[in-house]
């Protein structure tokens, strides 16, 4: 009994032995893709913009994103501009603040679609005495990003206010030009 017992384990171990023979190194040891990291996946941007004429605008458009996958991005921004329209003898001048969201889907890797909400704060004269209303937006539209990195690129984007009001500083079409930098 005791040598069926011992002859077993001995076949046992040589099958194991013979079994573990058998695996590839290449694919036990297998080198894995190393995970992105949070940061990897982070840009930072914006755009500055100015407008000369009998509107004067200057903006300052900073922005912070996150690539969720390879085809989407999704991101805040802050906004400052300094708005002056001159009709007249009709002298509107303002300074305007506010922030956004925003969501980008990347059809190729250099196409993308944008949906954004705003929401700015200005000075409205419409009544005396003047007052700050805010001004709800909803942007939407596509643009080219001319890429110099994985996360980085030149955005040109054509965005259109769905919800325009009397108060919206600028007119449809909205052009934008910006910079995406990966970190």
């Amino acid at each position: 009994m005791k040598k069926a017992a011992f002859s077993i384990v001995i076949l046992l171990l040589m099958v194991s032995v013979h079994s573990f023979a058998q695996i590839d190194d290449s694919t036990m040891f297998k080198k894995h893709k190393p995970k992105e990291r949070f940061i990897d996946r982070m840009f930072i941007g914006g755009g500055l913009g100015a407008q000369f004429g009998s509107k004067t605008a200057i903006n300052i458009a900073p922005v912070v994103g996150y690539k969720i996958t390879d085809q989407i991005t999704a991101g805040v921004g802050i906004t400052y501009e300094y708005y002056h329209y001159v009709y007249s003898n009709y002298n509107f001048e303002t300074n305007i603040f506010g922030g956004s969201v925003f969501g980008r889907y990347y059809f190729t890797k250099f196409l993308f679609g944008q949906a954004e909400v705003e929401y700015l704060n200005l000075d409205a004269y419409d009544t005396y005495p003047v007052r700050r209303v805010g001004v709800e937006s909803v942007l939407a539209g596509g643009g080219y990003i001319q890429r110099f990195g994985q996360n980085s690129g030149v955005v040109l984007m054509l965005l259109y206010n769905l919800t325009e009001s009397q108060y919206t500083p600028y007119q449809n079409p909205i052009i934008r030009m910006g910079v995406n930098i990966g970190l």
